[in-house]
């Protein structure tokens, strides 16, 4: 395939797009594509009299805000290196990780630096604020002067305003790395994923002519994901500049109540989500309903108005003018998804991860089969690791430009990750139908082997016993040989149901036979441990596995 210089993109879509809307803090301030650009030239300046050189790193540690974006944008545009990492992170790891990365800037929210040391981290030139772009720290006296004196500079380089013309952006290439990218996955300590240019240039391309070609310039997305992560950094924020559209940050933490507002306000063009935002909206509003109307639902007539005004009313809670719901980076709930695709809701379950920057399975809403992670998304291949790939699960391996070129500084990691034939190992597993639709099966790392050498992947127990009543998450784990699940129950909810706290609990233990009758007898549940708080999970929502495993 060609490739194109992302930046060059970027540089002729504020060109384009000069006068319209970019970032919004969701009930705050916006900036135009051209306040974007500026601050972004104010920040190329800054970089350039700090001694910032082309591929040196820029780490940025804050919550989804307008600013992260120009930051973001700042660094991969002046040609250094971009090293998104999570806020929520603890001070050791964010010191580990700036250094790891070797990052001369550090972009930080004044609350994370609070916790934080300039002795911990003495590669960087400078820590800047993030609301301000005010310099919070300087290693050199010179580098504090260019701070004070960047306005004057600014208006001294570009005398007669700042204008379209006036951008031009560092033009990348195809192999040059452009971001490294932590993960935070559930299997344990984070590597420092290299996505290079192209990488980003082809989820770029899938977005704009496979999934969402109907979007365009001026039109609204909600980002609600981390934009530390890949998912949300690419779908909710990057590909949607490169087009000219309208990004509102969710700045505060993204409860299913504020979502749902943002949505009603905002009426957004296209949903990024993860499937746990769908399956409370399901749990809270549908569920109920269902359970009030399920004789009428077995009525045929009946059933498809009920089923109709299902749809509408989700539609509608979503914000009503969406194109599709496209879910990732966690496994969805099937009963939920088995009502959604019946009523006809327009969602989509897509498959990626952060090493293909994300994407690597998709299908359209009108073309998804049920249970399956879609096709192989544009421009890449998926094959599986098995004698029949169809019928018996094995490694999903792919290839192709969204692959990553391996781990930061780390060449064991890296080519325990490749086959000898140069396919990327994802570690999970699955098979493909003949139609070519990818169906997981869970982690490779996360597989039990049953009694008598059978598969069993807990991600398909949980499915299960997340369906039962006050189950809000649950996790199955491997104990002495057998299978027990650790559940997280609601117990604000059996408050307000005037249940006490005693015959709660005994009521959840008891859910045990219930539950064994829906597994099969190979996978059976040896005992229930109830959850006083909820799992520690990634900003991705998923369970951090490796935290509960037992020997």
């Amino acid at each position: 395939m060609e490739f194109s210089s992302v930046n060059k993109i970027l540089q002729k879509s504020f060109r384009e797009n000069w006068n319209k809307p970019a970032l919004t803090n969701y009930q705050g301030m916006t900036l135009a594509y051209r306040d974007v650009a500026r601050r972004i030239s104010k920040l190329h300046i800054a970089f350039e009299q700090c001694g910032l050189r082309k591929g040196d790193k820029v780490a940025i540690c804050s919550r989804n805000q307008a600013n992260w974006g120009v930051s973001f944008l700042a660094a991969i545009t002046y040609g250094a290196v971009a090293v998104p990492i999570l806020h929520e992170f603890k001070a050791g790891n964010i010191h580990y990780l700036v250094n790891h990365s070797e990052a001369r800037v550090l972009f930080v929210d004044e609350v994370i630096w609070e916790n934080l040391s300039p002795d911990e981290m003495p590669d960087l030139a400078v820590v800047v604020q993030i609301n301000t772009f005010k310099f919070l720290y300087a290693s050199a006296p010179e580098y504090a002067e260019v701070r004070e004196h960047l306005n004057e500079t600014f208006a001294a380089r570009f005398p007669n305003n700042y204008e379209p013309e006036d951008l031009n952006y560092y033009e990348d290439s195809p192999e040059e790395l452009a971001i490294i990218n932590y993960t935070s996955g559930t299997s344990g300590f984070s590597k420092g994923v290299m996505i290079p240019y192209r990488a980003l240039y082809s989820n770029i391309e899938f977005a704009a002519k496979d999934a969402c070609p109907m979007l365009k310039a001026g039109m609204n997305v909600v980002s609600m994901l981390p934009t530390a992560h890949m998912y949300g950094m690419m779908f909710e924020f990057l590909f949607e500049m490169t087009i000219g559209m309208h990004v509102h940050f969710l700045s505060r933490v993204p409860s299913p109540k504020i979502i749902m507002k943002a949505f009603s306000e905002i009426h957004p063009d296209i949903i990024i989500a993860v499937p746990l935002v769908i399956e409370k909206v399901y749990k809270t509003k549908l569920k109920p309903l269902i359970d009030r109307n399920r004789i009428y639902m077995r009525i045929p007539v009946v059933d498809k108005m009920i089923e109709k005004r299902f749809c509408t009313e989700l539609t509608s809670a979503f914000g009503g003018q969406f194109e599709e719901v496209i879910l990732g980076g966690a496994a969805f709930n099937p009963e939920v998804e088995k009502f959604l695709n019946k009523i006809g809701f327009h969602y989509t379950v897509g498959y990626g991860m952060t090493e293909c920057a994300p994407i690597i399975g998709y299908a359209h809403w009108d073309k998804v089969k049920v249970g399956s992670a879609g096709r192989a998304a544009m421009n890449m291949e998926i094959r599986i690791d098995s004698t029949d790939p169809q019928n018996i699960p094995g490694e999903v391996q792919v290839k192709g430009p969204n692959v990553c070129l391996g781990y930061y500084k780390n060449e064991e990691a890296t080519s325990t990750s490749f086959t000898e034939d140069g396919w990327f190992r994802t570690g999970d597993m699955g098979i493909i139908d003949s139609d070519g639709y990818l169906f997981l099966r869970g982690r490779s790392k996360c597989m039990v082997l049953g009694p008598s050498g059978q598969n069993i992947y807990p991600e398909e127990l949980e499915a299960v016993i997340n369906n039962f009543t006050y189950v809000v998450d649950s996790l199955v784990v491997e104990e002495n040989g057998t299978l027990t699940a650790l559940i997280y129950p609601d117990w604000h909810q059996g408050e307000l149901d005037g249940i006490s706290r005693e015959a709660f609990e005994k009521r959840m233990l008891e859910l045990l036979p219930e539950i064994n009758k829906e597994l099969p007898n190979y996978a059976q549940i040896k005992k229930i441990e109830l959850m006083p708080e909820d799992f520690e999970r990634t900003p991705k929502k998923s369970i951090k596995r490796y935290l509960y495993q037992r020997t």
